[in-house]
């Protein structure tokens, strides 16, 4: 990876000719192609070309290669198999009846019965006009609903560890996505701040802590409840102490409270310094312990409507379908995590009164969370539709999960402090970045190392496991997140060459090479890459998307002269080729929580 420098910011402005301003911001998009497939359905079975029958749910796709177009249908393949019929036939009738217009350049039949669709260039060229008028504001939507998402959620008094790191910077992701689509995003923080667990560390503080409550650290912390556990195992009466402490908390103990209160502004401290260097910003820290005065309200409500019930000494919700209850109050009289979950979806909906409440929480839970919202749903706080559990798999060892009480993790300052290094040494080597003063190359590396952290995760899809390894979290190479950073900065240095601060941009030009038509092919992918991302809260289908634009972007550059290009028009249309790419790769990594550093 060369380096490049940036002299300055984009600012240059774009004017269009009258022709280009005339002309109608349309989109051709896999909705619009759907609607025209049916039409020709129905038309064919007008005039007899095809029986009546009840239209199948077809698909319109981006086309997985693209020697087979810009999109691809497989209704034929589905309308043949209903009623027993060559596919390949079908799509040739289908085609006849296909009434597209200038934006379609050609259709044709595909074995085994496809229908591939491609673009016209002046559709292509209406999709860079629309970028360079749209700016930072391409892509965006203009939806009037409200959604509040769950995310991060770390434990109090247990450091910021990897484990917490894939829901942080996934829910981060969402929540910008849904709010560039036009939402009102309301982030929380649901932190671990009540339950057994305190009543571990207040025995465990009270027994072995040789400091002060007021200097006590977040890994000071840490330490002694991993030693609570390891003693535990060999001194039943422990846990029992545990038990006793923790209700003495709930029941609002002087003592029991002093210490809680120390946990919890130990750990805060520590979580914000980690927020902000990964440039996280969450709307609200509403933790379990906000709910606590109210689950009473929750059991009685369970109680008055019959749904709560006696089940050895606890009381439980049963479900139907399903041979476990729900837990509300533990033998001994305790809330349980549930009762507390259940008092937070019950505030989030009197509150902000949500279309989509999203809880980007490990996969681990998924048993308990369609518990939860089943529980919900029948007390009528919201519809099954509205609760959604975004499961992220976990990043473990090759020998199993990361366990704080067993000691065996690995905190997420450790990574940052090993990448931070790892960038520095390259930035160092770069001959645009290391006559820079020391402020300038930290900076940059930092930004270049955030980038890669966030990247690596964001790239994989949410539901799969990580197996932890230094060097895949670490990679700054290939796909990852300082190669986009790289393009998008490569873009920069060429438009800040520009001789002039103004760019008449054509729309009569015909003479594409491959490389331009890869590209203008790509970007105009943009906003329905983003809503396919929000509506599979994926946001690894944006870094799928960015990565093959930079990687053809790279080709193109490598291959073709921009600012000496034969003409002036080429040369005005290769400059807004590269502004639109970088446009968009601004726009994505916005999107991603990752910054493009001014030099590389």
């Amino acid at each position: 990876m060369s380096f490049i420098e940036l002299k300055s910011p984009v600012r240059r402005f774009f004017c269009f000719t009258k022709e280009v301003f005339g002309a109608k911001l349309k989109r051709m998009n896999k909705e619009q192609l759907k609607i025209f497939v049916i039409e020709a359905i129905e038309l064919a079975q007008k005039e007899g070309k095809l029986p009546y029958f009840d239209i199948p749910r077809i698909l319109v796709e981006f086309s997985e290669r693209e020697s087979h177009g810009d999109y691809a249908t497989n209704a034929a393949l589905l309308i043949g198999k209903k009623i027993k019929k060559n596919p390949m036939e079908i799509a040739e009738n289908l085609i006849k009846y296909l009434q597209i217009g200038q934006s379609i350049k050609k259709i044709e039949a595909k074995e085994p019965g496809f229908i591939n669709f491609w673009l016209s260039e002046n559709e292509l060229l209406i999709s860079l006009q629309k970028i360079l008028k749209e700016k930072n504001k391409h892509g965006a939507g203009r939806e009037k609903k409200t959604m509040v998402i769950d995310y991060s959620s770390p434990n109090i008094a247990k450091s910021f560890g990897v484990g917490h790191l894939r829901s942080t910077i996934i829910g981060q992701a969402i929540y910008n996505i849904y709010k560039f689509l036009g939402w009102k995003c309301i982030g929380d923080n649901h932190l671990g701040d009540w339950g057994t667990q305190f009543g571990k560390l207040i025995v465990a503080t009270k027994k072995w802590s040789k400091k002060d409550l007021k200097d006590l650290k977040i890994q000071d912390l840490e330490d002694l409840y991993v030693k609570f556990h390891k003693e535990s195992q060999s001194d039943d009466n422990l846990l029992q102490e545990a038990r006793d402490w923790f209700k003495k908390l709930e029941k609002g103990d002087k003592e029991a409270k002093k210490i809680w209160k120390t946990c919890v502004s130990a750990s805060l401290k520590e979580f914000d310094r980690v927020y902000n260097i990964l440039g996280i910003k969450i709307d609200y820290a509403l933790g379990e312990s906000f709910y606590q005065d109210k689950a009473d309200l929750i059991i009685k409500e369970a109680k008055k409507k019959g749904l709560a019930e006696k089940s050895q000494n606890a009381l439980v919700i049963p479900l139907s379908g399903n041979k476990i209850p729900l837990m509300l109050l533990k033998s001994d009289g305790a809330t349980t995590y549930a009762t507390r979950d259940l008092a937070t979806i019950k505030y989030r909906i009197d509150k902000w009164n949500p279309d989509l409440i999203i809880w980007e929480v490990g996969v681990d839970q998924k048993f308990y969370f369609e518990q939860v919202f089943k529980a919900a749903e029948m007390l009528d706080y919201g519809k099954k539709s509205q609760f959604v559990h975004v499961a992220h798999g976990l990043i473990r060892w090759p020998h199993g999960k990361f366990s704080t009480r067993k000691g065996d993790t690995i905190h997420l300052e450790s990574i940052l402090e090993e990448l931070f290094k790892r960038a520095r040494k390259i930035v160092d080597k770069s001959k645009t970045v290391k006559d820079g003063s020391e402020k300038q190359r930290e900076k940059i590396a930092k930004q270049v190392a955030i980038g890669a952290i966030k990247y690596n995760d964001l790239s994989r899809y949410h539901a799969k496991d990580i197996i932890f390894d230094w060097d895949s979290i670490l990679s700054l190479e290939g796909n990852s997140g300082p190669y986009i950073q790289y393009t998008a900065v490569r873009c920069q240095s060429v438009i800040d060459r520009m001789d002039s601060d103004s760019l008449v941009f054509h729309m009569n030009l015909t003479d594409f090479n491959q490389e331009e038509v890869t590209i203008l092919r790509t970007i105009r992918k943009f906003p329905e890459i983003l809503k396919e991302a929000a509506n599979n809260f994926s946001p690894n289908l944006i870094c799928n998307f960015i990565f093959d634009l930079a990687q053809k972007y790279n080709i193109f550059y490598e291959k073709h002269s921009i600012l000496k290009a034969k003409t002036k028009e080429k040369k005005e249309f290769r400059l807004a080729l590269t502004v639109a790419t970088r446009q968009i790769l601004e726009n994505s990594l916005e999107l991603l929580g990752i910054s493009i550093p001014q030099k590389m």
